[in-house]
């Protein structure tokens, strides 16, 4: 059955701006894909307006209360799924104790399948419940266990991007790959993903629900040979990439004894053909000046962790002046070294962050660029948890925004349910109230604030979802 849905609509534009539309009339086709939007209708106009679309019948129409709007749903682009047990914890280590210490000993547990589908279940359950409609998660280096979580995802009805873990040395005894067998299995995941998920609709930009990402956790983990051959899998498979890059100092030394014939961390990935359009780095704390020009030439994503790069004591990254470069940017939660699995309080993080930056700069500081030692604005906020993110991992056509032809991935958000309480009376909207309450929901909201997760057209999760 079609969705129309009517009230106050969010929808973002771009870095600086966003649409804020209080009588928005928006329908959904069975496929999931967005059919038309009428930006402004009064109330009088409804059933003309659906007539003249052609809704001649009784489609599902859904209109929006006072303290709700609708948003495109949110995408985290850098989380690992086996990390959840250790959420909360590791705060005193940086990050390379904190992967000895905790990270390697949880995810070497991940070649018990049962143990992976058990944590899994509830790792999918959570994230969606917390608005992330597309999410890209890296698995652990076990391929049945990463299967198990495709397939869970997949079931979940959530979007996502998956990848086995590829680590071939610098690990632990108990849990580490050989160069071939990390090869095969990396092979055997990306042949059994596509071959399984299907596309999920018939409209131009579909692509399917589930698909898989490689994932050579970074370069100390992957010897030479092992990234030569992924970038050659990446190329004959047309498959998407994900890692971390210049996430703590003593990572990116390390990096670069490793690599002393590359003259950077980012030229390490692009020597073996891993920096691409669809490559997505997730930190990017202490890039030089030539990796940032290198990234804006390979056109790669930048995923943005700010409440790990607090928690592991890693540093904030220079945000705003990424974005002032040009650079694709979108938010990640990256559990566990991040507390948080929820997208919000990344967004709240983000802000800090860049808060943080512009009080310690200089009034002279401040004057070049839009972005760069300024505070982010509400509408750059909104666009890196969303169309942001879908630029980063190259889905800027299918989800991010709300548009003709574009899959319906949204969240049907009450901020008269979240933690603190709506203080807003009952009255007309307008555009800079639409944008009041989708303030009010970033900084006061958790997932008890949105009622309905949609991915494709089809509730997920929400409150509405769980109390059915």
């Amino acid at each position: 059955m079609s969705i129309v849905i009517y009230g106050p609509v969010v929808n973002p534009v771009s870095p600086t701006s966003l649409d804020a539309l209080p009588r928005c009339l928006l329908a959904v086709n069975e496929a999931g894909t967005i059919d038309w939007i009428e930006p402004d209708v009064i109330p009088s106009q409804i059933q003309e307006t659906l007539a003249k679309h052609g809704y001649d019948g009784t489609p599902d129409l859904i209109e929006l209360k006072h303290g709700q709007f609708l948003m495109p749903g949110f995408i985290d682009t850098h989380t690992h799924a086996p990390q959840f047990p250790n959420i909360g914890g590791g705060g005193k280590y940086e990050l390379l104790e904190w992967l000895d210490k905790l990270t390697f000993p949880e995810e070497s547990k991940y070649k018990d399948v049962n143990y992976a589908r058990s944590i899994y279940t509830r790792v999918i359950r959570k994230v969606l419940a917390c608005g992330t409609t597309t999410c890209c998660y890296y698995g652990t280096a076990h391929l049945e266990g990463t299967k198990a979580l495709a397939d869970l995802v997949y079931q979940a009805g959530q979007r996502a991007l998956v990848g086995k873990c590829n680590m071939d040395r610098n690990c632990p005894d108990h849990y580490v790959e050989t160069t071939d067998s990390s090869i095969a299995d990396t092979k055997a995941f990306v042949e059994y993903c596509q071959a399984t998920y299907l596309t999920a609709s018939s409209e131009p930009n579909a692509q399917p629900l589930v698909q898989p990402i490689l994932t050579p956790r970074f370069a100390i983990t992957c010897s030479g040979p092992l990234l030569e051959t992924l970038g050659q899998v990446a190329k004959d498979a047309s498959v998407r990439v994900q890692t971390h890059i210049s996430e703590n100092k003593a990572e990116v030394a390390f990096t670069k004894e490793l690599f002393p014939d590359c003259t950077s961390y980012a030229g390490v990935y692009d020597r073996f053909g891993l920096l691409k359009g669809d490559t997505i780095l997730a930190h990017a704390i202490h890039l030089e000046e030539e990796e940032i020009q290198l990234i804006k030439e390979r056109n790669s994503g930048i995923s943005h962790c700010p409440t790990s790069n607090f928690n592991l004591n890693s540093g904030i990254s220079p945000v705003g002046y990424l974005l002032d470069r040009g650079l694709k940017v979108g938010l990640g939660t990256d559990v566990s070294g991040g507390f948080s699995h929820s997208i919000i309080t990344a967004i709240q993080h983000a802000s800090i962050a860049s808060k943080v930056l512009a009080f310690q700069a200089s009034d002279d500081q401040k004057q070049d660029g839009k972005f760069a030692l300024k505070p982010l604005t509400l509408p750059t906020l909104l666009h890196l948890s969303t169309l942001g993110g879908a630029q980063v991992c190259n889905m800027d056509k299918l989800i991010g925004s709300f548009a003709q032809g574009k899959a319906f991935d949204a969240l049907l958000v009450d901020v008269t349910i979240s933690p603190g309480g709506s203080w807003r009376d009952s009255v007309d909207m307008t555009s800079e109230k639409v944008e009041q309450i989708l303030e009010e929901f970033f900084f006061t909201g958790d997932d008890r604030s949105i009622r309905r997760v949609y991915v494709q057209g089809r509730l997920v999760a929400g409150v509405d979802f769980t109390t059915h």
